[in-house]
């Protein structure tokens, strides 16, 4: 079990325990453990780079439907290409006033 604190309206509010007056508690939030050192060793090829790499089917129809709420965003068509893409966000960026 990972135990951190963590606030009743962030990310991790379903496993905030023993909140005080401000919403502030304790997360705790149980952690995989492996049974064995077989699946201690499976467990270690399970990396976000490895499934990257692997780009399994759910995976990259989620990064399409994220690069096409993108683009709804900025009002662009979906299609565009990478560097159509880097073009447009180096204009937007430019046109920015200085901080």
């Amino acid at each position: 079990m990972l135990e951190f604190p963590g606030s009743v309206t962030g990310p991790w509010a379903r496993y905030v325990h023993d909140a005080d007056a401000r919403g502030i508690g304790n997360v705790g939030y149980a952690r995989l453990v492996p049974k064995d050192a077989e699946c201690a060793k499976k467990l270690q090829k399970r990396t976000l780079t490895n499934l990257y790499n692997e780009r399994p089917t759910w995976l990259d129809l989620a990064h399409k439907k994220l690069d096409a709420a993108a683009a709804t965003a900025y009002g662009w068509p979906a299609d565009l290409a990478d560097e159509e893409i880097l073009a447009r966000l180096l204009e937007l960026n430019l046109a920015r006033p200085p901080t």
